[in-house]
C-alpha cells in the first residue's frame, strides 16, 4: 500500500505508526496532528530508528496539513480528548463528535475511499461518528476495542496458567467498557477449553478484570494504556492491507446480525482487503444473548444522545434495534 494515515500523535497514535513501520505495510504513513511539533518530531524521532529497526517505510509529520494524506488507503484515528475531571459523559461525546466530524470531513476530501479504524473513545459512538461523518459504506468504517479488550483477556488467562499467550484463543463481545461480553465457551488453550484448565471463579474474576483492564492501568500510571491500543489498531490494519481474512473481534455496523440492527457494536468479523468483509454470527446461548442484547442497548443510549446533539443530518440512533 502506498500511503497509510494515522490521525492523533499522543501515545496510542505514535504506537500505532510505529507498529505499521515495522510490519513493512505502506511505503509512507503520515503523522497528523493539531500539535504540529508532536506530529513533526515523534515522526522523524521514528524514521530515524529506521536504520536500527530495519524498515524502510517512510514516516512523515504532516502537522494539520491533510493535503499530505492523499489517497490513503486505511486512515486510523486517535485524535480525541480524555475525559477530564467534572466532564459529564455528554461533554465528552460532544466534544470528540465535533472532533470526529472535523477530522474525517478533511480526511474525505483527499482521500476518496479509505478505510477508516476508529480508536478514539468512546468508541462504539465514535465509530458510528465517523461513519456518519464519512459517507462511506459501513463496511469501510468500524473501531478498534475487541482486538485490545481480547488481548488483555488472553493476557490474564496466559498468566494464570503460566502458558503462551500464543496459545490462548479467545472471542470477546459487545461494547467498549464494563458491558463488553467476554465469552468463556469460545476460549481455549491450543483447543483445550478453558473451564478444563481453571475454577470458574478463577475465570470469573479475570472476565471482571478484563472488563476494566483499561481502568486498572489508568490508576497505576495516571494516564490510559498506549503500548497494547496501538498495536491492537495496527493489527488491524495489517490484516486489511495484506488481505489476510483474519477472524478478529471488531466494533462493526450490525445490519440484522444477532437479531440487531443500526448500531456499531462489538462482534466477530473478516478484516481484508475491502473492511469488515463479512460478520459472523456465533451461536450464542442464552445468557450469553442477553448479555449482548443489554450491552447493545447500553450502546444504543449513547448513539441516542450524540442524535440528540444535531451534529450530523444522517441519524440512526433513534432507530430501533
Amino acid at each position: 500500500m502506498k500511503r497509510i494515515t494515522v490521525i492523533g500523535a499522543g501515545n496510542v497514535g505514535a504506537t500505532c505508526v510505529n507498529e505499521i513501520a515495522r510490519r513493512h505495510l505502506a511505503e509512507e504513513v503520515v503523522v497528523v496532528d493539531l500539535n504540529e511539533g508532536a506530529s513533526k518530531g515523534k515522526a522523524l524521532d521514528m524514521w530515524q530508528t529506521a536504520p536500527i529497526q530495519g524498515f524502510s517505510t517512510r514516516i512523515v509529520g504532516a502537522g494539520n496539513d491533510y493535503s499530505l494524506t492523499a489517497d490513503s488507503g486505511v486512515v486510523v484515528i486517535t485524535a480525541g480528548l480524555p475525559r477530564k475531571p467534572g466532564m459529564s459523559r455528554d461533554d465528552l461525546i460532544g466534544t470528540n463528535a465535533k472532533i470526529m466530524q472535523s477530522v474525517v470531513e478533511q480526511v474525505m476530501r483527499h482521500s476518496s475511499n479509505p478505510i477508516i479504524v476508529v480508536v478514539t473513545n468512546p468508541l462504539d459512538v465514535m465509530t458510528y461518528a465517523a461513519y456518519l461523518a464519512s459517507g462511506l459504506p459501513h463496511q469501510r468504517v468500524f473501531g478498534m476495542a475487541g482486538v485490545l479488550d481480547t488481548a488483555r483477556y488472553k493476557a490474564f488467562i496466559a498468566t494464570e496458567l503460566g502458558v503462551s499467550p500464543r496459545d490462548v484463543s479467545a472471542m470477546l463481545m459487545g461494547g467498549h467498557g464494563d458491558t463488553m461480553v467476554p465469552l468463556p465457551r469460545y476460549t481455549a488453550v491450543s483447543g483445550v477449553p478453558v473451564r478444563e484448565l481453571m475454577a470458574e471463579d478463577t475465570l470469573q474474576a479475570i472476565i471482571a478484570r478484563t472488563k476494566v483492564g483499561g481502568g486498572e492501568i489508568v490508576n497505576l500510571m495516571g494516564t490510559s494504556a498506549w503500548y497494547a491500543p496501538g498495536a491492537a489498531a495496527a493489527e488491524m490494519v495489517e490484516a486489511i492491507v495484506r488481505n489476510e481474512r483474519r477472524v478478529l473481534p471488531v466494533c462493526a455496523m450490525l445490519q440484522g446480525e444477532y437479531g440487531m440492527r443500526n448500531l456499531h457494536l462489538g462482534v466477530p468479523a473478516i478484516l481484508g482487503e475491502n473492511g469488515v468483509e463479512c460478520v459472523l454470527e456465533l451461536h450464542l446461548d442464552e445468557g450469553e444473548q442477553q448479555l449482548l442484547c443489554a450491552s447493545a442497548q447500553a450502546v444504543k443510549s449513547v448513539m441516542c444522545t450524540l442524535d440528540g446533539m444535531d451534529l450530523f443530518p444522517q441519524k440512526m440512533g433513534a432507530l430501533p434495534l
